[in-house]
């Protein structure tokens, strides 16, 4: 049934056939996430840092002909590769799930233009996004305007609490970036800050919520570790990130330059295999 259950939503997004299987192991995890979370038929979902919908079809999926789900997302439709996020959001809403499903760019929740009634939404979904953002301070700021409008926070993101050796090159990829960002004034990165699961806790306890639930999940066929490192050893080459830190102290990049030979070492050692996700509910 989870087969068909796969094949259905891809079918609904604009991965196309050369990207299908690809997209089919992303949507298996994300209906792990939806699963655990309790997505429910008739439900109405606010989805916060949409994307080009990866998250935003399954969670249509789950909610049914009668449920509702609108995804949000600060970034431009032109932002993304090989699809732009509007390109994606155009096809998934003129799919079979289109019906139950808004998407909005350049949407800043934490904008005073953006509001919705008290518990407007039965969910708030916050799912792979969070380390794009500028700071905890943000983070924290968001779970506090979100809390009146949905009745439930749920939550995904990367567990930096390695289990196996072989995490270890995602882990150590993150950490690499993390390190440029903290130089930089503007950023177009999957890694803009790290939160680790006690930091997003501190967070979403300091903002009101209190946790129900919470688990670190297995996804040992996702991509996203092999394509992090990839980044980083590709940036690398032509020392891309470190040129354009002028304000960097010099000791500093020598430490990065350290760590990415770590890198380079331990894929030759070990194959590459994706961090486990942390993932939550809160009321």
């Amino acid at each position: 049934m989870t087969k068909e259950i796969i094949h259905s939503i891809v079918d609904c997004m604009a991965s196309g056939k050369e990207m299908s299987d690809i997209q089919k192991i992303q949507t298996a995890h994300r209906i792990m996430l939806a699963e655990f979370w309790g997505i429910h038929e008739g439900a109405k979902v606010l989805e916060i840092g949409c994307g080009q919908g990866d998250t935003t079809a399954v969670l249509a999926y789950f909610v049914g002909e009668s449920g509702f789900v609108h995804g949000i997302d600060i970034g431009p439709p032109d932002y993304g590769a090989p699809i732009t996020l509007g390109d994606s959001a155009k096809h998934l809403m003129q799919s079979a799930l289109g019906k139950r499903i808004q998407m909005e760019f350049e949407m800043d929740v934490l904008s005073p233009d953006i509001d919705f009634p008290e518990h407007s939404f039965d969910f708030v979904v916050f799912s792979h996004c969070s380390w794009y953002l500028r700071s905890s301070d943000e983070l924290m700021d968001i779970l506090r305007r979100v809390k009146s409008w949905g009745r439930q926070l749920c939550f995904a993101e990367w567990d930096t609490r390695i289990e196996r050796i072989e995490q270890y090159p995602h882990l150590l990829s993150i950490l690499i970036q993390a390190q440029y960002e903290a130089f930089k004034k503007v950023s177009e990165s999957n890694v803009r800050t790290l939160f680790t699961s006690n930091d997003i806790q501190h967070c979403v306890r300091q903002a009101g919520w209190t946790t129900l639930k919470e688990q670190s999940l297995m996804t040992g066929d996702l991509q996203d570790g092999e394509w992090e490192v990839k980044k980083v050893l590709l940036d690398a080459e032509v020392e891309l990130e470190l040129d354009a830190l002028q304000h960097m102290p010099a000791k500093s990049k020598d430490l990065i330059r350290s760590q990415i030979m770590m890198l380079k070492q331990s894929i030759e050692m070990h194959p590459i295999k994706p961090l486990s996700v942390y993932t939550f509910t809160a009321i």
